[in-house]
């Protein structure tokens, strides 16, 4: 079978690293791919990134399944698109999709369905905004409404930093984020104390599976310091995830949230991101869904899936999910991401990348912002590579991992050197 990844991140790279494993795999193409999935000699890149073109790409090309990595083009409605020309593809419709491209939909949604999360209100007058903000002091979450990459989230400690956030975001739309109205829009939302973990499944339209548990670090700088950033590391399993919370996630938010969409006449399929906090009594409330796979949690999950991934796949196109069992590898995979110089605003493009090491099979660095070019590989986005290692032991695992970052070079590279901190035992 031919199969087409959508993307050029890490994540996409981790995808089509693991469908290349599969026997029933004759070919994997990433459109447009990266750096990485240029150099390896299993993956094809294709350069087309107008999700029309692409289609009547796998048109002509016999495509027998596409995987969609990223959001954007699911918020434009590539598994419409694609499913009305009779093409086999993963993930949520359009519809479905607003989960993630809209925050307001998102938390109306929770709201309407008793699915926790924070208390919030929308707005999209500033004045307003900035009296909401005076009213209920700091800390405070600042959300743009929309895609914005993993940086439209402020958690203000100040009232100054929620003003400064406010105007950001609703004067200046820097972001550049619009929700379906087509103006600037932000949700502000409480703070809220605890620990973050990343809840992923698969959903067939009728079944859900559980993917292995991570958790991300969404700080730039060691001991979580910093801006937010899309993640700058994560590890599997996740620890705070037990199995009480396990099964409270699943009874609290996975299936009231497919039910949800059902009820609403949105059949759900695809992945599904349930970013989790929880606190010290192991209540959860969602912070946030993604409808795919998050990145870098790909990484290390994908690192201990022992099946084939795209028997999985194939029996998530299918309704199969209901008879599905994933064997999972019992040891602990940690990616640590490195990232280009001014990363997560303005990250630098065109530095060359040295000391790049061989792939190994429990150590792969898999390309995210990178590209080839005079056959050099170079930065081209914010998270240039994430480096994922497999051990038996979490501190193993972050030895590896960083043991296998420390030949890589490339000017003003930006790394946290203490991922999976939290889940290391004294």
């Amino acid at each position: 079978m031919r199969v087409l990844i959508v993307g050029s991140g890490g994540r996409e790279h981790a995808m089509a690293w693991k469908l290349a494993q599969s026997s029933r795999v004759q070919q994997v193409y990433v459109a447009p791919g990266n750096g990485g999935t240029a150099k390896d000699k299993n993956l094809v890149n294709v350069p087309i990134t107008d999700l029309a073109a692409l289609r009547q790409w796998a048109q002509t090309n016999g495509i027998g399944l596409t995987l969609v990595g990223p959001e954007a083009p699911l918020a434009a409605g590539i598994v419409d698109d694609f499913r009305a020309h009779g093409l086999r593809i993963f993930g949520p419709t359009q519809a479905a999709a607003q989960l993630e491209s809209s925050k307001a939909f998102s938390k109306a949604f929770m709201q309407r369905h008793g699915i926790p999360t924070a208390a919030f209100e929308t707005f999209t007058d500033a004045a307003q905004a900035h009296a909401y903000v005076d009213r209920q002091g700091a800390p405070i979450v600042v959300k743009a409404d929309g895609l914005a990459a993993g940086k439209g989230v402020v958690v203000a400690m100040t009232l100054a930093e929620a003003h400064e956030a406010i105007d950001f975001m609703l004067l200046d739309n820097t972001l550049g984020v619009a929700h379906n109205a087509g103006g600037a829009r932000v949700v502000i939302e409480e703070f809220l104390q605890g620990e973050e973990a990343s809840f992923m499944v698969l959903c067939d339209g009728k079944n859900v599976a559980a993917l292995a548990t991570s958790q991300d670090h969404k700080r730039l700088l060691d001991k979580d310091e910093g801006p937010n950033t899309g993640g700058m590391g994560a590890y599997s399993p996740a620890p705070v995830v037990t199995a009480e919370v396990h099964a409270r996630a699943m009874r609290e938010v996975i299936l009231p949230t497919i039910r949800g969409m059902e009820k609403d006449g949105i059949n759900y399929t695809g992945f599904l991101y349930a970013g989790l906090m929880i606190d010290s009594q192991g209540r959860i409330k969602t912070l946030e869904f993604n409808c795919r796979m998050g990145d870098p949690e790909t990484q290390p999950i994908l690192m201990r899936l022992k099946s084939d991934l795209l028997e999985v796949l194939l029996a998530a196109t299918s309704e199969g999910l209901g008879q599905l069992e994933m064997e999972w590898d019992r040891r602990i995979a940690l990616g640590v991401v490195m990232a280009a110089a001014g990363y997560p605003m303005n990250p630098r493009k065109g530095d060359v990348i040295s000391g790049l090491p061989k792939d190994e099979i429990d150590a792969m660095v898999f390309h995210a912002g990178t590209t080839e070019k005079d056959g050099q590989i170079q930065t081209s986005g914010g998270r240039v590579l994430c480096v994922t290692a497999l051990a038996d032991s979490v501190k193993q695992a972050q030895q590896k991992a960083y043991q296998a970052a420390s030949p890589i070079a490339f000017d003003g590279m930006q790394m946290r050197r203490d991922i999976g901190h939290r889940a290391v035992k004294n």
